[in-house]
């Protein structure tokens, strides 16, 4: 869900930053130069299962990873946004990968020029079953 209060310019930044994570969930994004400019270079994420990825290793790893094109798909449920400053928005929702869910949060940084909205921090956290 996209705030749909606050002022045309926080509106936007918080649409660009979901459109981003969500082009991120597409396996063509994913397997393409279109998703690798997705990531800021000093991009890092701590994965639900714990893992600490660098940019370097994400780059490398992000089209066989899950969502790609021969695993399963990601659905994403109560995605959230907020402004945080005029070049970072964070974004909340739940994530459910094969079965496994996770609660997931992501910081979006606007980059200096024309560089657009790069996905600068990422973590997920396992939901318990039940």
């Amino acid at each position: 869900m996209i705030d749909t209060t606050g002022t045309a310019e926080e509106r936007a930044a918080v649409a660009a930053a979901t459109d981003g994570e969500l082009r991120l969930h597409d396996p063509a994004v994913r397997a393409s130069a279109d998703g690798v400019r997705l990531f800021d270079p000093e991009f890092v994420e701590v994965g639900a299962s714990g893992r600490r990825w660098t940019y370097e290793e994400m780059v490398a790893a992000l089209p066989t990873l899950h969502g790609g094109a021969d695993s399963p798909r990601i659905e994403v449920s109560a995605l959230r946004g907020v402004l945080l400053a005029p070049d970072l928005v964070h974004l909340t929702y739940e994530s459910v990968i094969a079965g496994r869910r996770a609660r997931r949060s992501s910081l979006w940084r606007k980059g200096a020029g024309d560089t657009g909205w790069r996905l600068y921090y990422h973590q997920g956290t396992p939901v318990p079953e039940g």
